[in-house]
């Protein structure tokens, strides 16, 4: 028991506090339970040889109110411990606290003095607090009623091809001045600007993490370089108490809660960057603040007998997700998001983790990964891998099975490389257009298990991506060493702002030819807030530390770059609108419907068929509206209908440096359907796009010559004789 400062603290706290007789109850589930009489605490461990409740009565008190120890042959069954204390309610302060070996050198690290967080926190208060004993007093557990008036407020189910993903920080998207709203850098601040989301057209925000992270290292002082994006997790049960408007302990349960409903109400689904991989607590020079004190062996993978941390995560530890009570906690930890947040969808930060075992080796089948696959609870919900790690593991393409979607790294690439002019990347651009198939065609899954994205929190901006051949992470204090160094990014003639006229036209050009190609490409499109507006980080590609206006949404960018915004909406509206780009099987270049037109096909300028072996920079892409025997095959996949009327869509990309000349592809089946022009990167607003595809009728006779760099994208509706034949699904 640590020492008492207080005399009144002291007069109150005993080593155990005499309880009315209990009788055990409940060992499952875990964390800290409402009952009728009081709460239940329970807790893991199997080398502990003691365990004691610390419940204090604010969030900064350095010492607990009152101690209750765990009587080792009444209160622990098995390696579970656990005791009913009569009296507390919702809001309770409380630690654990255990005693066992230390010996570090075979894995063993319990401090008997340490105050540890609950590994099942619904919720932390408080801050780090460093403790004149030289012990570091964590924030609190909060005790947590989750009763919540949800209106009848459910999952909205959407289907992954339907889906358009934008990743926003939580803080970020509105702590900036410009935001404008009542309660900036908060979960409140995002309700206030759903209206804009809803504007844009985006089904889902991926949230960047909002579990608990430290906001002050261990210590107590003010960190030298902050942790921003909260890659660097305390508690995985509880909603960031930094984004709270509230300062009452569990406020931020009901907050993130009214977040999910409103968002929910505007038919925008929620998913959740979550960091199974490591956590705060480093390696062996780090604190033990939780998971070290209880079963350091268990909750991480170590080396050299124990004595040190793998480090697959570059964050100093590893957890270790294929240990039976680490998988537990997992996927209860993603019910417990389902069922009380009524979260939609997960991505899994630096996800080859999981497929590691104890020893750092990838495992063919990861017992984690199938739980996750197969758990009932998370069977409607969206679950997308990050398919590597920090140490090597790359699995885009390959990571787990029907059940996972993924961050298609991949796409990211060979689309930047493609409108930067590198050579030879026409049919790498053809592959990603098409959704894939090499990544995901040859093992069941569709185009929609790719999640194509070209920019990310990680990295450059979009407008960065078209600004700054280097990065610039200066502000960062690391010398420019940290963030990526091969980003096929270009300047086009001047690093970073320029006044040339000529220059930034180009940036304009480049950025709308990169939204295009997101857009119309099968799978499932991610932005990154900001991109439709030209949000930029000022070349730094590792925004980690930049809780400031480096990494804050300029909301004075909206109107500024108001033709931008309209091209994104348009786009989306269009994507959302026309079933031929979510397609949920792979395209095959043929039919089998007579009279019918091939579902894919490739040409050259010329209008001939592609020549795969040129090292021609441009290509003409010609995605057929789905048949409708098609359609319903397909609905049959989405098990929900499929909305909006499907339109044959013609593209033309073009990545040279020079104009280029495009005739119309010589099939007269194609060349002679209606065309209407929808896109021309090369022309200056509002001619750069036309709402619903509802452009000047195109002349076919005509060709159309593009400007170095540029994009245009044609639709045909289909002909009446065949909507008809669309037919009533029988019931």
């Amino acid at each position: 028991m640590p020492p008492r400062k207080s005399r009144a603290a002291a007069q109150r706290v005993h080593a155990q506090k005499a309880l009315p007789p209990l009788q055990f109850s409940h060992p499952l589930p875990y964390g800290a339970l409402l009952r009728d009489s009081g709460v239940q605490f329970v807790v893991y461990s199997s080398s502990a040889t003691a365990m004691r409740v610390l419940l204090y009565e604010k969030p900064d008190d350095p010492e607990p109110t009152e101690v209750i120890a765990l009587d080792p042959a009444k209160d622990r069954w098995g390696d579970i411990w656990s005791i009913l204390v009569p009296g507390l309610a919702h809001g309770q302060l409380y630690h654990f606290q255990a005693d066992g070996p230390f010996d570090p050198d075979h894995g063993q690290r319990f401090d008997g003095q340490a105050r540890l967080i609950d590994p099942y926190s619904r919720a932390l208060a408080g801050h780090f607090l460093p403790g004149n004993d030289g012990v570091v007093r964590p924030p609190k557990s909060v005790v947590i009623d989750d009763s919540f008036d949800w209106q009848g407020d459910r999952h909205l189910r959407r289907g992954l091809a339907d889906t358009v993903i934008y990743e926003l920080h939580v803080r970020g998207f509105t702590s900036s001045p410009s935001s404008g709203v009542k309660n900036p850098g908060t979960y409140l601040g995002v309700i206030e600007k759903i209206p804009y989301l809803k504007s844009l057209g985006v089904t889902a925000v991926e949230l960047m993490p909002v579990h608990e992270f430290p906001t002050e290292p261990p210590t107590g002082i003010p960190l030298e370089r902050g942790n921003y994006w909260g890659y660097d997790p305390l508690a995985f049960f509880a909603p960031h108490r930094g984004y709270a408007t509230g300062t009452q302990p569990g406020c931020q349960v009901r907050e993130f809660k009214e977040m999910v409903r409103a968002l929910h109400a505007a038919g925008i689904e929620v998913i959740l960057d979550v960091v199974f991989n490591h956590t705060a607590e480093g390696n062996q020079l780090g604190p033990t603040f939780s998971f070290k004190g209880l079963e350091n062996r268990v909750y991480y993978m170590l080396g050299d007998g124990g004595a040190y941390y793998r480090n697959y995560t570059g964050c100093g530890n590893t957890i270790n997700g294929n240990h039976p009570i680490v998988r537990e906690l997992i996927f209860l930890c993603l019910r417990h998001w389902v069922h009380n947040y009524h979260i939609d969808g997960f991505r899994f930060d630096l996800a080859s983790i999981l497929s590691r075992d104890r020893n750092g080796d990838i495992l063919p089948n990861p017992p984690i990964v199938e739980v996750i696959t197969e758990d009932p609870m998370l069977a409607d919900t969206k679950i997308i891998a990050e398919a590597w790690d920090a140490a090597g593991a790359y699995q885009v393409g390959s990571f787990a099975s029907l059940r996972w979607a993924e961050w298609n790294g991949r796409y990211r690439d060979d689309v930047r490389r493609y409108w930067r002019g590198d050579y030879a990347q026409t049919g790498h651009l053809a592959t990603r257009l098409a959704g894939s198939s090499d990544l995901y065609g040859d093992d069941g899954r569709q185009p929609y298990h790719s999640i194509n994205f070209v920019t990310s929190h990680d990295g450059f901006t979009l407008s960065d991506l078209v600004s700054f051949r280097e990065k610039h992470n200066e502000a960062n204090g690391e010398g420019n060493r940290d963030g990526e160094n091969n980003n096929f990014s270009d300047n086009y003639g001047v690093e970073g702002p320029t006044k040339r006229a000529d220059i930034e036209a180009f940036r304009a050009r480049q950025i709308r030819n990169i939204l295009s190609t997101l857009l119309l490409s099968q799978g499932v499109p991610m932005l990154l807030a900001g991109d439709e507006c030209r949000r930029t980080q000022q070349g730094n590609n590792n925004a980690y530390c930049q809780d400031n206006a480096i990494s804050w949404f300029d909301w004075n960018l909206v109107e500024a770059n108001a033709d931008l915004v309209r091209f994104v909406r348009e786009m989306i509206r269009f994507r959302l609108g026309n079933p031929t780009l979510r397609r949920r099987s792979f395209l095959e270049g043929v039919t089998s419907v007579e009279g019918a037109l091939p579902d894919v096909e490739w040409f050259s300028p010329e209008g001939t068929h592609v020549d795969w072996y040129s090292v021609d920079a441009s290509l003409a892409c010609f995605f057929a509206a789905p048949t409708p025997e098609k359609l319903l095959e397909e609905d049959d996949i989405a098990a929900g209908g499929i909305e909006g009327t499907p339109r044959h869509v013609l593209i033309f990309a073009h990545a040279g440096s020079l104009p280029r000349v495009f005739h119309f592809p010589e099939p007269a089946a194609i060349s002679q359907l209606p065309w209407r022009l929808f896109i021309h990167t090369g022309r200056e607003a509002p001619d750069d796009i036309f709402a619903n595809g509802k452009g000047p009728p195109v002349d076919i006779q005509q060709p159309i010559e593009l400007p170095e760099r540029s994009l245009v994208c044609m639709v045909a509706d289909v002909a009446p004789a065949d909507r008809e034949r669309i037919a009533p699904r029988p019931e």
